[in-house]
């Protein structure tokens, strides 16, 4: 079953002209046609188009920020801004599901089942309290 939303042809051009502009929606929006200033009602129409454009172009951006981390690594020459690209670099390739991973180690001994579950939620309960005297 195919889960995709039927797109008219406006907003199909709205959505290929978000790159081609750099991100701006407004002027994507303009470009496709749409009235100036409507662009905040058309994105919020478009919430998921416009999220799975930005995971693809940081998904095909992965490979250029690994390389400028080796690079920074492998470099004998001092890099302008190497600490801001090197930043840039890790939070792209940590938002790609390529950074540090943290892994938890447990150890069974015995012959019980373990069970994990769930943080317990917090309710509140509003109501009048009285001292007991």
């Amino acid at each position: 079953m195919n889960n995709k939303k039927e797109l008219t042809t406006k907003q199909q051009t709205f959505l290929d002209n978000i790159v081609s502009c750099n991100g701006n929606l407004k002027q994507a929006a303009e470009l496709a046609g749409y009235a100036p200033g409507s662009y905040t009602t058309i994105a919020k129409g478009l919430r998921k188009e416009i999220i799975e454009i930005a995971e693809n172009i940081m998904a095909s951006s992965a490979p250029q920020a690994a390389l400028k981390v080796v690079e920074m690594v492998t470099s004998d020459n001092p890099l302008p801004q190497a600490n801001i690209r090197l930043q840039a670099a890790q939070t792209l390739l940590d938002r790609v599901g390529l950074g540090k991973k943290d892994k938890l180690e447990v150890d069974v001994q015995g012959s019980q089942g373990l069970f994990i579950l769930p943080a317990k939620e917090m309710h509140v309960i509003e109501g009048e309290y009285e001292d007991a005297d």
